[in-house]
Parts: structure tokens; sequence; C-alpha cells
């Protein structure tokens, strides 16, 4: 096959070789593009030159007035590809969004992969929690690293799975971690969900072959994950978490499955505006503190008194409590639910709306889709944190009033219910959130990276 306009199938020839040059009355002018020259023939005027096909060899070939030779060319890795996955364990949900899964990754996903030989093992997953019952004790040997094909539970699960075995791999007890150890094997995200804030958070975009080419190309992108405790014991990993609203919202959502993603979600949001209410809670934090020297102790295991000196509590009547280690953009939110917050800058957004009226409730809600300032209202506040403790002061499981006297399918009546990244996580006491830096790598660019760089080629 040719490689280039002037590129041909030389088959009678074998490895790097010379011979003698056709005549002169056979000389073709000599080409447009630049190869560094061999020595031996720089003294020779070259007639042509490109890069042809011999055998199964792509070759530099020269044709000077004396001689024909050729050169195998030695390939040469692009300089930050060396993460570049051999083997992929990829876990696809076929219920995520419109069930539109199977379909993406079969279609857009598995072809890439194909034609850079990259080598895949596909699990597809029949219920929730099957890819963390099997990540608990499937063979990883061999694997270069893990993609999920799903929404953000899809992922978030994986991402929790895989955390959960590299504390088992270093003997940690996994319902009391103080300081987990990262995760052994990257993550790829493929987004095939409704909202996808991972995915996009992570891309800039919820495109399928951006995030494929991420991973084929083995960009790597440390990622800061949280941990949600309750009574000292470990409930899961995550990267984001509402409480209030937005847990209410996502308890409604879960009740009306039988409904399609978009149908489910504008049910779901309008009525839980119209059974709004706020919750009693305590909250306290330890603010972001980026001082090496606190850095360094903290890592060291500094006294407590350290960082007891530095919590701060506010307690009061919240409609909505936002913990984000992540900038959680979305379609409904192109800015993210936490624009200033970045993927690993060892921080998490506190976001609370204190009690106020529906339709500035509203008002509030509208300004994530908009260019506006969505924290430029008189009840919400924004904090910088490392670690948040929840504790709801009232036992009414967050249920509305209209809802006592029927069943509530979802969440018991001593509980409150949180959405952790999509999925709904029900807590009955205070909830303790803590950041851990760079826990995971995920199979990704930075934003800030792509923002600030100009556009380059990069080829396979």
């Amino acid at each position: 096959m040719p490689r280039g306009k002037r590129g041909g199938r030389v088959s009678a020839l074998e490895g790097g070789g010379e011979e003698e040059a056709p005549s002169a009355a056979a000389a073709v002018p000599s080409a447009p593009w630049a190869f560094p020259q061999p020595p031996e023939a720089a003294a020779e005027q070259v007639l042509l030159r490109g890069i042809f096909e011999i055998g199964r060899n792509s070759c530099d070939v020269v044709l000077s007035e004396r001689t024909l030779r050729w050169r195998p060319i030695q390939p040469v890795r692009p300089a930050g590809f060396s993460n570049r996955p051999k083997s992929l364990k990829i876990f696809l949900n076929p219920q995520s969004h419109k069930k539109e899964a199977t379909q993406v990754y079969y279609e857009k996903v598995e072809p890439l992969l194909k034609i850079t030989g990259i080598k895949t093992d596909v699990i597809i997953t029949e219920y929730e929690g099957h890819a963390l019952s099997l990540l608990k004790e499937c063979e990883l040997q061999g694997f270069d690293g893990i993609v999920c094909v799903g929404g953000d539970g899809s992922a978030s699960e994986v991402a929790h799975a895989l955390l959960l075995r590299a504390q088992r791999n270093a003997g940690m007890e996994t319902d009391n971690i103080l300081t987990p150890v990262r995760a052994q094997l990257p993550l790829g995200l493929i987004p095939a969900g409704s909202t996808n804030v991972l995915a996009h958070s992570l891309h800039g975009i919820p495109h399928v072959v951006t995030a494929t080419l991420h991973i084929i190309l083995g960009h790597l992108q440390p990622v800061d994950v949280c941990t949600f405790s309750a009574t000292g014991k470990l409930l899961r990993f995550g990267f984001s978490a509402m409480f209030g609203f937005g847990g209410r919202t996502l308890a409604l959502a879960e009740k009306h499955r039988w409904m399609s993603p978009n149908q489910r979600r504008d049910f779901a949001v309008i009525k839980a505006l119209a059974q709004l209410k706020p919750e009693d809670c305590e909250i306290s934090f330890l603010p972001f503190n980026s001082s090496q020297d606190l850095q360094q102790r903290r890592a060291r295991g500094s006294p407590k008194s350290d960082c007891n000196d530095r919590w701060q509590m506010i307690q009061g009547q919240f409609l909505n409590v936002s913990i984000m280690a992540i900038p959680c953009l979305c379609s409904v939110a192109p800015r993210g639910l936490a624009p200033n917050t970045r993927l690993n800058n060892g921080s998490m957004a506190l976001i609370i709306a204190r009690n106020t009226s529906r339709p500035e409730f509203i008002k509030h809600l509208k300004r994530y889709a908009s260019v506006k300032n969505q924290f430029n209202f008189p009840f919400v506040e924004t904090y910088t944190v490392e670690e948040v403790k929840v504790y709801p002061r009232n036992k009414t499981g967050g249920r509305h009033p209209e809802e006592e006297d029927q069943p509530h399918e979802t969440v018991s009546e001593e509980s409150f219910p949180w959405n952790v990244d999509g999925d709904l996580m029900e807590a009955a006491s205070e909830v303790h959130v803590k950041l851990h830096p760079r826990l995971i790598s995920l199979y990704g660019g930075s934003l800030e990276e792509m923002n600030d760089s100009k556009v380059t080629c990069n080829c396979l």
C-alpha cells in the first residue's frame, strides 16, 4: 500500500539494502517532504525519496543517481503515551439511560479498541451491585485498566469497588478506613447515562469517542475521592453528594423507575419542589488549608488538636447541602454544580442553601443553567473544605407531611436520603465526609491543560 503521494509497494526488496539506480533518463524531481538523509547519501543528488511498504515493514526509501537505498522505519513512542493499555476489563450496564449502553459500546467503542490492538474482556452486568460483587473476587492480573460503560451510578459503583479491593489487598479493614490506599488500576468512563456528570467533569464533554481516545492513548488523570462514613463505619467511596432537596429528588425518582429517564427526572424535581421543606441540621466542617507544612503534619499523623482548633460549626434550617470533590459538569449545569472545584486540588466545595421561599430557591436552581453566578443569593453560602459532618436533628427521615400516610418504598422512616454520584444512600445518623487527594486515576486529560494549550495533532 502506498504511504504518501509518491509511495508504493517494493515487493521484491526485504530489509535494508542497496541496488543500482536506473538511468538518469528515469530520474524524477526530489520529494517535497524533508526526511533526514542517510550519511552515505548526503554527497549524492537525491532524485526521489518516500515511505514505501517493503514486505510488511514501512521503509524510508531513497533513490539517488547511483543507488536505491532503503531502511525500516523504527516506530517512536509519542511522548506522554507510556500508559497506553494493552488489555482492559470492561463492565457494561445494559440498563443505563434508555438502555443504549450496549449499542454505544459495540458501535462506537469496540471498533476503536480493535484497530488499536487492545484486548478486552466484556462483562455485561445484570443487576445493581453486580459489578461491585464481581470486582471483589475476579482476576485482574494481566489487565492494564478497568472501563465502565454506563451512567454516573455505574461509574461510581465500579470506582467504589476498585477502592474497596485496594484496601483489602493492602490488608486494611474496610469498615473503618482512616487513610485509604490508592486504587491499583486506572478507571475509564464511557458516558452512556442520562447525566454523565463524572465523564463530563473529566473530559469537559460527555462524548463517547473522546472518552475512548483518552483510554486508547493512556492519558491518566489523578482524581480526589471522598469517604462517606457513619458511626465510624465506611458507607462508601464517592466523588459528590447532595443532602436535602437533592437527596429527596433522587429518592422520588427511584420510586418511578418505570418512567423514561427525562420524565422521571422532571417529575421528581417538580414534586420535590412542591413538597419543599428544610432540614434542621448541624453542619461541622474543616476549612481547606493549602499550607504545605500543615499538609505534611497531617500526613504524618499530627495531634488531633491541630485540626480540632480549625473546625467550624453552623446550624439551622437548610434546603440543600452539596459536598463536591469534582466540578460536576452536566447538561443542566454547563459551568458545573461546583464550578470553583477541580478534579485534584485537595479540597471539596461545601454549598449550603438555607431556608427561603420556594420562588427564591427556584431562581437559585435556574441560575445553574445560565452564565450568572448561582451563588449570588443571601441564603446561599459556599466554603472550601477538607472534611464535613452533617448531623440531621429532626427524625422524620426527610418525609413531607403529605407523605406520612403513604407507603414509602425507597427511604425508611428513620433514615435520610443522600444522592451520592447519582446513587441513593440512606443514613440514619451523622454522616462524615472526608476528602482523600488523588486516590484514583481516571483515563482523561486535564481541563486546564486542554483549555490553555494550542490545538495540536496527536497520532495513534
